[in-house]
């Protein structure tokens, strides 16, 4: 029942209960989760002082308690008749999205446009979903576009859900409907800890831990130069082939995601022989980074296979800065402290094997494939 407190621009005469954001807390598979919802019918959706309140208390309560928040999110951004009041109230849920980070998980689902200060919030927090045709994240529209640079650019292409989920590495998967995202976001989920001081949700399995997988024998080529599809490989030796990839058109050259080995939760990092040879390059290097640095917080133990002939060469990697994004995969797996297995696949060449969760950078357990 909680409503704005603005009296200007005739704010006062337009009250309704709520103010554009439904907060609670319910279980997915039994485990308590805790969610906000906008409602782009109310103002749409934008943010007032008393609408971040409750944004900032549900997520108060989740870190009290330990368990993850999920944000369904669809805004205009500020509500420009609170002013400053309203810059305010953003800037109290990023605080929280800051203190939440590596504490609980934190969950974005784009459920329509989202622009300005509505686009902040989902990017601090660890994963990002989006609907395809019908969600948006940009920080200026493409009027605002048109005006300053005089660029002509559609919704879609300045900050869809293909722009996101390909181009720019912002969205983490995109959906082609709501009902999917939403089916989808419960599935993730219980791959997740509650939080950083709980092991993952152990589940029970009918996929025994030494069965034989005869396909596996002849699936990856002895030549170095000849290709094959890591995802298969993946999907062999995980339990019931259920991995749930993340990232997956964005970066292709590496491959990240959660799956279950014994019941357990893993995250897996691994390079794909299918783009670049396999290479590792600014983007992908970014991309498994800052899987890694989550898993590491999350307890989630590592598995990489590795099948990479080094970092991909030329100028426009250089310009862009692959020495610094090369360094952050080094760094994060350095740093991680869950446990780490590495399966040399084929080949790790050049800096590229020490990168790539090598024995070096203490790893626990390094195993070579037959083709290595």
């Amino acid at each position: 029942f909680m409503e704005h407190r603005c009296t200007d621009f005739g704010m006062n005469e337009q009250t309704i209960p709520g103010d554009g954001v439904v907060t609670g807390y319910g279980t997915i598979n039994g485990r308590l989760v805790f969610v906000f919802s906008q409602d782009f019918t109310v103002f749409g959706g934008s943010l007032s002082e008393a609408h971040a309140e409750k944004i900032s208390k549900i997520m108060d309560k989740a870190m009290s308690v330990g368990a993850p928040v999920i944000g369904i999110n669809d805004s205009g951004g500020a509500r420009i008749q609170e002013g400053v009041a309203s810059l305010a109230g953003y800037a109290d849920v990023f605080v929280r999205n800051v203190l939440a980070s590596g504490v609980i998980p934190q969950v974005s689902l784009i459920m329509g446009p989202c622009a300005g200060g509505a686009v902040y919030s989902p990017a601090m927090t660890d994963f990002i979903f989006m609907v395809r045709d019908s969600s948006y994240m940009f920080v200026t529209g493409p009027d605002v576009v048109k005006t300053v640079t005089h660029e002509e650019v559609t919704l879609e292409e300045l900050g869809g859900a293909a722009t996101h989920s390909s181009k720019s590495g912002v969205a983490d998967l995109a959906f082609e409907n709501d009902a999917e995202a939403l089916l989808q976001m419960r599935r993730f989920m219980d791959f997740l800890p509650a939080n950083n001081r709980e092991a993952p949700p152990l589940r029970d399995t009918d996929d025994s831990a030494d069965r034989l997988e005869k396909s596996l024998d002849t699936l990856v080529p002895a030549e170095a130069n000849k290709s094959y599809d890591m995802k298969e490989l993946i999907a062999k030796v995980v339990d019931d082939g259920d991995f749930f990839e993340l990232q997956p058109d964005f970066a292709g050259n590496i491959i990240i995601g959660l799956a279950r080995m014994e019941g357990s939760t893993v995250g897996v990092v691994a390079n794909q022989p299918m783009v670049l040879a396999g290479c590792l390059d600014m983007d992908s290097s970014r991309k498994a980074a800052r899987f890694v640095r989550f898993c590491d917080c999350f307890n989630i133990p590592l598995v990489t296979f590795v099948d990479v002939p080094g970092f991909l060469p030329g100028t426009a990697q250089e310009y862009g800065g692959i020495i610094t994004h090369g360094s952050k995969l080094l760094f994060a797996f350095t740093e991680a402290t869950v446990p780490k297995v590495t399966v040399i696949v084929r080949k790790a060449y050049g800096g590229a094997y020490d990168v790539m969760s090598s024995k070096h950078l203490r790893g626990d357990v390094n195993y070579a494939w037959p083709t290595a």
